[in-house]
């Protein structure tokens, strides 16, 4: 093993474009491992039929999220969307391992060959299979393999996520949060195959080995968070402690909102609602702002269009930018970039609720799917994310919210409450599975 470049050994990292969220913790950990994202619903991991079966797959899931949202039917079709992810109550304690609908008709679609393909090219290359989405772990694990690990995305998750034979089938699950872990034992996977490592965060991000850079940002983030020093007088004791370079730094500029919508785009439209209200703010120098349109050109547009409604588009974009780029391997970059200096951050609760651990205030947009209201309680019963009022308002609530220290309460909770090193954890378990491929099961 000391000889291998790589401590993790041959790894193929499979993603599926199923949302931003299994796409953003492949490219967090192709970063962390050095190996590239292979995206296995398209070629050359996927056949002709496969790729046009996930593209089937994907346009229902993201077009039933957008329409989800929407003023006719949307009641309907969140019914329908919440059906098909549900997850039941975690309490009581029970045996919550019979297949449901859900696993059946993934089942189904593997024995008719569904990832086939990426199946052939682990075992040709004898790799271990690392996966951010559900459904090449079940395959691989149909198809007998050994090495095979999956990265679950939100804070619980749905039965379909594990085979219809828990026990039977070998896959270690990388878990993000303690609830993670419960549910995927109640689903009936074997304690020793679970493994709490927390979500891969964006290396450049989280910046292990760096703690006096890490605390200095932190700093001055709540600085900006905390424009008054209400929250830094509250908890002027346990800041001197923890952040002793708080006392030092100061910040010229004001917080950075980022506005972030999913890859559907279901909320765009509340940008229409909340930028009248956030004018003044931003005129006034006592905020800047960021809108995340991601790779939808269509949102993008709006953004611009509703910009110009809203008579800002003369801002430079120090103090309001649109963010778009054409693919998301860009877009990813960009946004990470963007991160690095957004202080809050207004989005529904998917995967960027485990962004919060970086010391981001978090404002959650209503949930879309019963996966995104669990990943909000998981946030909320920590303290580090706070849900939206009414988005017209939003200059009054935020300006609220910036003088009594609540944003800076929610980020600081986050950052220490919330699990910051999954990445590396996830590294560290590869290590041991190539050390020693028996040990782990």
């Amino acid at each position: 093993m000391g000889s291998d470049p790589n401590p993790a050994g041959d790894v193929l990292l499979a993603a599926v474009d199923m949302g931003y969220g299994h796409l953003r913790a492949a490219s967090a950990l192709s970063s962390q491992l050095g190996v590239p994202v292979s995206q296995v619903d398209r070629p050359p991991f996927a056949t002709a039929h496969e790729a046009r079966l996930w593209k089937v797959l994907r346009t229902a899931y993201t077009g039933l999220s957008r329409a989800s949202q929407g003023r006719w039917g949307g009641r309907t079709l969140r019914w329908v969307l919440e059906t098909l992810t549900e997850i039941p109550r975690l309490y009581p304690y029970r045996d919550l391992s019979a297949p449901n609908l859900a696993v059946k008709l993934a089942t189904g679609l593997i024995r008719a060959g569904l990832g086939k393909e990426v199946v052939r090219v682990v075992r040709e290359k004898d790799a271990t299979l690392l996966t951010t989405f559900f459904a090449p772990a079940l395959a691989a694990a149909h198809a007998g393999l050994r090495r095979v690990v999956c990265v679950v995305t939100d804070s619980d998750i749905a039965r379909v996520w594990v085979p219809a034979d828990p026990a039977g089938h070998p896959i270690l699950y990388c878990a993000p949060s303690e609830r993670a872990v419960r549910r995927l034992q109640a689903y009936g996977v074997p304690p020793h195959r679970v493994h709490l490592t927390g979500f891969p965060l964006p290396p450049e991000l989280v910046n292990e080995g760096q703690e006096e850079q890490v605390a200095e940002a932190m700093a001055r983030r709540l600085v900006r968070l905390d424009p008054a020093g209400t929250f830094r007088r509250q908890f002027r004791a346990e800041l001197q402690g923890a952040l002793p370079q708080l006392a030092e730094v100061s910040s010229p500029e004001p917080p950075r909102l980022t506005f972030a919508v999913g890859g559907a785009g279901a909320q765009a439209f509340m940008v229409r609602q909340f930028l009248p209200s956030l004018a003044p703010l931003l005129r006034e120098g006592r905020l800047r702002l960021a809108l995340v349109a991601g790779v939808n050109e269509r949102v993008f547009r709006r953004f611009q269009q509703w910009v110009a409604e809203a008579h800002l588009d003369h801002l430079p974009p120090a103090v309001l930018q649109v963010l778009w780029e054409p693919t998301v391997e860009a877009y990813l970059a960009s946004f990470h970039r963007l991160l690095a200096d957004t202080d809050i951050l207004w989005t529904k609760p998917s995967e960027l609720t485990f962004f919060a651990a970086l010391g981001i205030a978090l404002v959650f947009a209503p949930p879309v799917g019963v996966h995104e209201v669990l990943n909000r309680r998981w946030a909320l019963e920590r303290g580090a994310g706070l849900k939206q009022e009414h988005p017209s308002a939003a200059g009054q609530w935020l300006a609220d919210w910036l003088a009594d220290g609540t944003l800076a309460g929610a980020a600081w909770n986050g950052f220490r409450r919330l699990p910051r090193r999954g990445g590396s954890r996830i590294a560290e378990l590869l290590a041991r599975l190539h050390a020693d491929p028996q040990g782990l099961f």
